[in-house]
């Protein structure tokens, strides 16, 4: 007799927990469709050319569009300074987010970077997400990131040689924008391998430019141009950044007019006036002693009043350089020494001067060009009244946004990142007052050779005339000439 079998007769009951997430991925329609909602540009874009096709006929439409890629191309080639400023920041970010940053690339690079992880669950490769790429330069990107969950800015910043060499990148900077967002500026390359050789004298007054003086070369392969006329001037970098460069390429600039008296350089140079007195022929006064400083000071804010009162008497509301109304440029070197390290009542007195000068001097052809290690408050406490402000290289990343503004190095200044070695000396950043993108440049390097020849052939010969008796009392630091 076979033994009989004995069967489980219990009940199987489902699972308290089967209602839990399926561990399959979303259709690859669903992830399409949410990329499109992610980026209506392309949808639009394809939108237009599907209803230019059905309109107008693919000859037209493959006519429209020949053409305009034509001009576009004609633009860069006859006029690249407005097509860098106009166009090349719109159409750049897009090539760039196309080729270099695409889908299945970035997703690559970040998991050789270990910056992607695997979802336990689903087994998917969790990628973290590009939200935007801004290209402020040739040689700069700017990548809006959306970290995956789990990430923080050191999980970031502790790959950035790692995404620098899988980006084939110069450098790499990382910073937090905003919750959940990080910036990643990416720098290309350095574009100035070379030193920028020392601006030409020009051949006489009527060639110089005061609202742009070539003082060297920007990334873009033009001319870098400084504005005196009109404007005030805070050049900051660490010692060895090259501040020098925008102190003489200026001079050699505006050699002709200094020699012609259209130009009086007021020089304040507290560190004893070694960097400076070279040049000092070529200088209205020179004052290398903080009693000297504030007398420089004192009588510059007499020419204001001077002038001021001279616009009122005739209804002037600006002056026009000329021998009889030159235009005064005050240079500090070093002006922490002026408005921070020096005696508390001489502080007080420099900053008050300062302040006058910086807020009413522009109008009465008084400009002021400063320049400064540490561009922080306490320094400069007078910094957000220079409208023209030139960063080269610093010691902290702080400094940058101190020099060119709120977010300037999150668009792309990395002036922090500059080499301090003299091959990277004079490299540095503005901010261009059209597009207001960060721009970098550098300044043409001047030698004490080409110092002398500014001083042989541009120091200003002294202007002599017969006094009378009465007249002896007369100087020559009024707003006239004598």
């Amino acid at each position: 007799m076979a033994p009989t079998s004995t069967k489980s007769f219990t009940r199987v009951y489902p699972r308290a927990h089967n209602h839990r997430l399926s561990s399959r991925s979303a259709g690859a329609e669903w992830r399409a469709l949410g990329w499109l909602a992610r980026h209506p540009l392309f949808l639009l874009a394809l939108a237009a050319l599907i209803g230019a096709l059905v309109l107008a006929g693919p000859l037209v439409t493959g006519c429209v569009l020949g053409g305009l890629l034509l001009i576009g191309g004609l633009w860069g080639r006859c006029h690249p300074a407005t097509f860098d400023r106009w166009a090349a920041p719109l159409l750049r970010p897009a090539w760039r987010r196309w080729t270099a940053y695409r889908g299945r690339r970035w997703a690559a690079v970040l998991a050789d970077c270990e910056l992607a992880r695997e979802n336990r669950r689903t087994g998917r490769l969790v990628v973290p997400r590009l939200l935007r790429v801004r290209s402020s330069s040739p040689s700069i990107d700017t990548l809006y990131v959306r970290p995956a969950r789990g990430q923080d800015l050191r999980t970031w910043t502790d790959r950035a040689d790692a995404l620098a060499d899988a980006l084939t990148a110069h450098r790499v900077a990382i910073t937090r924008t905003r919750p959940g967002v990080l910036a990643i500026v990416v720098e290309r390359e350095m574009p100035f391998d070379h030193v920028i050789p020392a601006p030409d004298i020009p051949s006489d007054s009527a060639d110089v430019d005061l609202s742009a003086l070539d003082v060297g070369d920007n990334e873009h392969g033009q001319p870098f141009t400084l504005r005196v006329l009109g404007t005030h001037v805070l050049v900051a970098g660490a010692s060895g950044s090259g501040k020098g460069s925008l102190l003489w390429a200026p001079m050699r600039a505006m050699g002709p007019a200094i020699r012609d008296g259209l130009i009086r350089l007021w020089v304040i140079d507290l560190k004893g006036g070694a960097e400076t007195s070279r040049g000092a022929p070529l200088f209205h006064r020179h004052a290398p002693t903080m009693t000297d400083a504030l007398r420089v000071l004192h009588d510059v804010r007499d020419v204001l009043k001077q002038r001021q009162e001279h616009m009122r008497a005739n209804n002037l509301r600006r002056l026009d350089v000329s021998a009889d109304w030159p235009l005064d440029v005050v240079v500090i070197d070093e002006m922490a020494m002026l408005t921070a390290y020096g005696e508390r009542s001489d502080v007080r007195d420099a900053l008050r001067l300062l302040a006058e000068l910086l807020t009413q001097g522009r109008a009465c052809l008084i400009s002021v060009m400063g320049y400064v290690q540490e561009p922080s408050k306490d320094v400069v406490d007078v910094r957000e009244l220079f409208p023209t402000r030139v960063c080269l290289g610093v010691t902290a990343a702080s400094h940058v946004d101190m020099v060119l503004g709120e977010g300037a190095r999150e668009r792309g200044a990395l002036a922090d990142e500059i080499p301090g070695d003299p091959r990277h000396a004079g490299i540095g950043f503005v901010i261009d007052q059209g597009s207001r993108l960060p721009v970098r440049f550098r300044a043409a390097y001047v030698s004490d050779t080409e110092i002398d020849e500014l001083v042989d052939r541009c120091a200003p010969v002294p202007r002599l005339r017969a006094l009378a008796p009465s007249d002896q009392d007369e100087t020559d630091d009024s707003g006239r000439a004598v």
